[in-house]
């Protein structure tokens, strides 16, 4: 197993200071850390963004960008978000380190830096990001697994990147939480993921489906939630794989939820499945313009299928930003 926390890891030291670099340096390769340096802020990003860094030791009073910054821009790009970063600081103003936190610094050290302290600190911090990278590895096998299953269909290729495209760009028009965003993102993914229990020759079949494959199909999206439970990070996810399948008059499945009962998460998703299908070919129909989708929608919102404002704001994002969903779009059962 790689050990990032008994010494296998590559630490940022970002100092103005040459003595505070070389002393920092010279005690965690004493460790057996790789150390990297930079000596000033500006430096540190660009180390970071061109470097594997698994942790950052940054000194607050640095030219060009303070450590604040240097922190601030490292926890607010996807890729760099969960590199812990320590401050190194001089300053005892509680006010300083509450900018640290609100920067989303991981820990600080105030200087003169003791040596037990700062590796103490460095090994914690390490084995929790070993801990968030094989997080990180199990939702990369799940994803793997949800685009091998929409693979098999040809007629649904790219369909989980535009999901997850166009639910995203739905959620923040109607201005849901970050938290959200993200788990539609993810969920645009793996949100069939479940249809692994389904049968190949049920998935590519080209007429309708007899009661006993649709009851088998109506499986999926449990199944789906089964497979994805054991993530604590899809907390929000869950709900949008389980319920997307559900319909506003509790004709739905797998629970028959009806009206708010379906979380609006999953009504997102659903409503940019539904457009996603109707405008691109399958193997039982050609694809519909978007003109005759949206048609086709509201005729079943008015059966009490689906949520007619959603299917407003729909129309609304498409027409201020047709590049989002392309307008040559899909989706399956």
């Amino acid at each position: 197993m790689f050990n990032l926390a008994s010494g296998n890891a590559t630490v940022l030291v970002a100092d103005d200071n040459e003595v505070n670099r070389d002393l920092l340096s010279e005690i965690l390769t004493a460790e057996g850390y790789k150390v990297t340096r930079a000596a000033d802020g500006i430096e540190a990003l660009k180390v970071i963004r061109e470097k594997r860094v698994d942790l950052a030791l940054l000194d607050v009073m640095m030219p060009g960008k303070t450590g604040f910054e240097v922190c601030f821009s490292i926890k607010s790009r996807p890729e760099t978000l969960f590199i812990p970063v320590v401050l190194v600081t001089g300053l005892k103003s509680i006010n300083e380190r509450i900018e640290g936190i609100q920067c989303g610094a991981d820990d600080f050290l105030s200087k003169p830096v003791n040596k037990q302290e700062l590796l103490a600190r460095v090994r914690s911090l390490l084995r929790l990001k070993e801990y968030t990278d094989e997080l990180e590895n199990a939702e990369a096998v799940l994803f793997s697994l949800a685009l091998s299953i929409e693979a098999k269909d040809p007629y649904t290729k790219g369909h989980c990147d535009r999901l997850s495209e166009y639910s995203v760009a739905l959620a923040h028009r109607l201005g849901m939480p970050h938290e959200q965003c993200v788990a539609l993102r993810r969920a645009g993914v793996v949100h069939d993921i479940g249809k692994i229990g389904v049968p190949e020759h049920i998935l590519v079949k080209k007429g309708p489906l007899s009661a006993e494959e649709w009851k088998i199909m109506k499986e999926h999206p449990v199944t789906g939630e089964r497979i994805c439970s054991p993530l604590k990070s899809f907390r929000l996810v869950l709900p949008i794989i389980r319920h997307h399948h559900e319909k506003l008059d509790g004709s739905g499945y797998p629970d028959g939820l009806t009206g708010d009962n379906i979380p609006l998460t999953a009504r997102v998703l659903q409503i940019t499945d539904i457009y996603d299908a109707l405008i691109t070919a399958r193997s039982y129909r050609g694809a519909l313009s978007h003109e005759n989708a949206i048609a086709t929608m509201r005729g079943e919102a008015k059966c009490g299928w689906w949520d007619n404002a959603l299917i407003d704001e729909l129309e609304e994002l498409v027409a201020a930003a047709p590049y989002v969903t392309g307008t040559e779009v899909a989706v399956g059962r």
